[in-house]
């Protein structure tokens, strides 16, 4: 009996185990935060947007929760980072992205303690040098020789302006500038995630072009130093031209959801906290 019968039925079967794979794939976002340093309502404050009482005007501090082929990924772990996580409902995490150093986004790091008693593992951090010195500062017993008896338990892995690997997501850095300081954005996919961004290099916009869904802070109306405002993010959504575009890391003072809402073109959308994206590979 000739064998390549039985070849030909087993690439047959590889083929179908291929294609079932590749239909199983998942990919979502969840914003946990999508408010500025301070957070919306600002301590206080007696504003419009502070005292308002819809839900999609109250923004904690700037993250994602990536949810991988059943894996799940945050992005920054700022100082509202555990009531992020109890608030999504977060049962396991593999990893940390860090964008950059910022206290907004680097506070809640101590809070992976959780993850390592349930997971009895490290947890694994993608971060750049200068924000591993950060950390390496402001969370300085987790460094320790002789470590307390608790403290969280980290491994860190340095990344540079080039793709890498978590698992089995590709991630692609973006280097973005917020006034001066570098900054990490990222794309996974069709998803590219941008922080406190004031420039963007026309190389690194090469790395965003054909996102379908796009995720820029937008500060404010009026300039700012080191973030775009609304005219500025337009102009670079208008410039990579996803499908999609939704504006976070935003201030009180840019106003309330829905008024912003009304002056945006139709394809690009105001983030609010909780706020979940199906993403399609």
């Amino acid at each position: 009996m000739s064998r390549f019968p039985k070849l030909k039925f087993s690439i047959w079967l590889l083929a179908i185990f291929v294609r079932m794979s590749n239909e199983s794939k998942s990919f979502s976002v969840t914003f946990l935060g999508t408010g500025t340093s301070q957070g919306v309502p600002v301590i206080a404050c007696s504003c419009d947007v502070c005292q308002s009482q819809n839900k999609k005007d109250s923004r904690l501090r700037c993250s994602v929760l990536l949810e991988y082929n059943g894996k799940n990924y945050v992005i920054d772990t700022g100082p509202d980072f555990r009531q992020q996580m109890l608030r999504a409902n977060v049962q396991s995490l593999e990893a940390l992205l860090f964008t950059h150093e910022h206290k907004d986004h680097v506070a809640g790091m101590d809070d992976v303690r959780a993850f390592n008693f349930k997971q009895r593992k490290d947890m694994e951090i993608y971060c750049s040098e200068a924000v591993e010195k950060a950390l390496r500062r402001e969370f300085y017993y987790v460094f320790e020789a002789n470590k307390y008896p608790g403290v969280p338990a980290v491994n860190l892995n340095r990344i540079e302006n080039e793709p890498f690997q978590v698992n089995d997501m590709k991630v692609v850095p973006i280097e973005v500038m917020h006034y001066k300081l570098p900054v990490q954005a990222f794309r996974i996919d069709g998803f590219t995630y941008i922080t406190d961004a004031k420039t963007v290099s026309e190389s690194e916009r090469e790395k965003i072009k054909g996102t379908k869904v796009l995720v820029v802070n937008a500060l404010r109306r009026e300039d700012h130093i080191s973030h775009f405002n609304l005219e500025e993010a337009l102009a670079f959504i208008e410039d990579i031209n996803p499908e999609q575009a939704y504006l976070t890391h935003i201030s009180h003072l840019f106003g309330k959801h829905e008024d912003i809402e009304k002056e945006l073109p139709e394809n690009v959308f105001v983030a609010f906290d909780g706020l979940r994206l199906e993403m399609n590979h």
